[in-house]
């Protein structure tokens, strides 16, 4: 597949740093706790940690900014805004952190714009690039909810460059967008369609560089894709029965390696009852989920 240039403005994405390191998944996940966020505050949308002494969790919220959880003497605390005048506006839909020497970060940097529905940013650790998820060319976050909505296939697939400052679209036509995640070695990225209730694998290097396959079907929803703490594999957070809408959501993560194998699922539908998951992060052997409706995020370890 060919590249083309993108030229974005207007609205902005926002690009942390990260570096995770941790423990290898065991167990059923049963015990549960939340981390709740400042009162009248909601949608956790995303959530990453940072660094060698693994602060965070960092958390977007529906108002714009973004929160760092500093423990339960001190809960959450503003650690950036998206706006030089630090308006709390515009939703973020998802963060990612790089390796940096900057321990503090105040007004978030604009690097692209012009999109309706950015659903998921990652970093490639190795080269720096920025992978990103726009769901749609048609509609915006706000019409998911209207009566009579129905999703397109505009959903595209692209690539920021930091060097040269140009987006490319690597895929299009895509039905919706979650994810996506680079692998550890830099050779591909996973990328979800949320209503094409799959996940695709897009190679980046080898034979196959540049194209992308269908890696596994999915009797549900998946939203964003991240990297777990054993290399190989991935969470992919899945809410059952969002679209088309059945009675009752039913939320889930699905641990994958490289192969679309599906090796563990962990249930979160006590907790989060009817309710949509966007993301399934995992640290130091706890799995961290957000949902844009709620008002915390939930904590599940063994």
């Amino acid at each position: 597949m060919t590249t083309s240039p993108v030229h974005p403005s207007i609205l902005s994405i926002c690009v942390a740093f990260l570096c995770v390191f941790g423990n290898v998944v065991t167990g059923q996940f049963t015990r549960f706790n939340n981390l709740t966020l400042p009162q009248g505050v909601t949608g956790p949308e995303s959530a990453a940690f940072r660094g060698l002494r693994v602060e965070g969790p960092f958390t977007t919220v529906t108002d714009g900014r973004i929160l760092k959880w500093q423990g339960p003497n001190i809960d959450f605390v503003d650690f950036a805004y998206t706006s030089p005048a630090r308006l709390r506006r515009g939703m973020k839909m998802r963060m990612s952190f790089h390796f940096s020497e900057n321990e503090i970060l105040d007004i978030a940097t604009q690097l692209a714009g012009g999109f309706k529905f950015l659903t998921g940013v990652d970093v490639d650790l190795l080269t720096g690039l920025v992978y990103l998820s726009d769901a749609s060319l048609t509609y915006e976050i706000r019409n998911t909810t209207q009566p009579g909505f129905q999703p397109d296939s505009t959903g595209r697939f692209l690539r920021y460059n930091p060097l040269t400052r140009r987006v490319s679209v690597l895929l299009s036509g895509l039905s919706g967008g979650g994810g996506p995640a680079v692998s550890a070695d830099s050779t591909f990225v996973l990328v979800s369609e949320l209503n094409g209730m799959r996940v695709l694998k897009y190679w980046l290097a080898g034979a196959r560089a540049n194209t992308a396959q269908r890696l596994l079907n999915i009797d549900g929803n998946p939203n964003k894709i991240k990297r777990a703490e054993r290399l190989g594999e991935f969470w992919v957070a899945v809410s059952i029965g969002e679209h088309p809408r059945r009675a009752t959501i039913t939320p889930q993560g699905l641990l994958i390696n490289s192969n679309g194998v599906v090796l563990k699922t962990v249930l979160f539908d006590r907790e989060f009852f009817n309710r949509t998951i966007s993301l399934v992060q995992e640290q130091s052997g706890r799995l961290y989920v957000c949902s844009r409706v709620t008002n915390f995020i939930g904590v599940y370890s063994n």
